[in-house]
């Protein structure tokens, strides 16, 4: 077969040959023979598949040191990888966005102020319980005026001691001044960072302690969702498949996405939603804390006086059906009174797993 010169094989993969190139140079797509004598670039047209792979890569502004690590993948890796990798830029697209909705709207707000917006605060409650066939809680809920959070440790002593101290990091938001120039997604960021670090604290010590004899040890892991109250915002960090969700006029909206196997091969189109609802690996985590410095999903959402927030563990949500959550979540007047009431549903289905919830009220001052 005939190789096609640099500037014949740019032109049929779309790409320079200043692209071409670079590359060579990295290892990703060498020439298939080089002149001898002048260093010109000789190109199989086998090649030409690979070059308008990393073309298309390159067009969602992959990272080379990423393209090259897919290209090695089989088929079925690398579309889980690009998969992740939009998922993320997606992520934080709409982080930017919202965090642009923010800043215009105060500056909108410096640029009236005959008109002050009513001023908005939470009213919230947190419950946990353990679950009908355990006989340890790992799960945790906090509920302040600033911070709304769930952690679900992974099962035996470590994993709660996890769950604890991952909140527990979290405590100092709540003394956060109302006028902190700072993003609240910064601060969020921040504090996630912290919250890794008493996991990867509580993992040295579980490690140094660990008793052979000791069957219920387990790991320092733990998932964790948190809500930063900013008094028109709510600020969103989340690692694992601990839930938000916002109940506004009437309708109910999950906030954020799982990070669990089952959610990658649900948006890879590889399952069903009823497969994956009884699927044996549905409670796979993709990413959690565990001390590896794992980076939180972060999104800012512009709160409103009605509006209802539900934070809650995979003990909640796996078992009660969304239209239930919802049902409970509109008929209840206090936040207290809805928290019991879904503790109650995930019990009526058997809660298989520890429960626990945090509902939050926005009311006007």
């Amino acid at each position: 077969m005939q190789l096609l010169t640099i500037g014949a094989f740019a032109r049929a993969a779309e790409l320079s040959p200043k692209a071409l190139r670079l590359y060579d140079e990295l290892g990703l797509l060498p020439p298939a023979a080089v002149d001898a004598e002048n260093g010109y670039r000789f190109y199989d047209p086998g090649q030409l598949e690979r070059a308008r792979f990393i073309a298309a890569l390159r067009r969602l502004d992959m990272p080379l040191t990423r393209i090259r690590r897919i290209c090695e993948l089989p088929p079925k890796d690398a579309a889980a990888e690009v998969g992740r990798y939009w998922a993320q830029v997606a992520a934080d697209t709409a982080a930017r966005e919202q965090l642009a909705a923010l800043l215009v709207g105060r500056l909108a707000a410096q640029a009236d102020p005959s008109g002050p917006a009513p001023e908005l605060s939470l009213r919230a409650a947190a419950r946990s319980a353990v679950g009908l066939v355990r006989d340890t809680d790992e799960d945790i809920a906090y509920a302040g005026t600033r911070l709304l959070a769930v952690a679900d440790g992974m099962r035996g002593t470590a994993g709660a001691r996890a769950a604890a101290a991952a909140v527990a990091a979290l405590h100092r938001l709540e003394n956060r001044p109302s006028d902190d120039p700072a993003s609240p997604l910064d601060v969020l960021a921040a504090a996630f960072a912290d919250a890794d670090a008493a996991v990867r604290s509580v993992a040295g010590r579980e490690q140094g302690h660990r008793d052979t004899t000791r069957r219920d040890g387990g790991r320092a892991v733990t998932t964790l969702t948190a809500l930063l109250w900013t008094g028109s915002h709510s600020g969103l960090a989340h690692v694992g498949d601990t839930r938000a969700y916002l109940l506004r006029d009437g309708g109910l909206r999950q906030l954020t996405g799982d990070h669990s196997w089952v959610r990658e091969q649900l948006d890879l189109g590889r399952l069903s939603h009823e497969e994956a609802a009884a699927h044996p690996r549905r409670s796979l985590l993709t990413a959690a804390l565990d001390g590896g410095g794992t980076r939180a999903d972060l999104a800012l959402h512009p709160a409103a006086a009605g509006d209802r927030y539900l934070l809650c563990t995979d003990g909640l949500w796996s078992v009660v059906a969304t239209a239930t959550l919802r049902t409970v979540l509109c008929g209840c007047a206090d936040p207290g009174q809805a928290a019991d009431e879904l503790v109650a549903a995930a019990y009526a289905a058997g809660a298989p797993d520890n429960v626990a919830c945090v509902v939050a009220d926005v009311t006007a001052s």
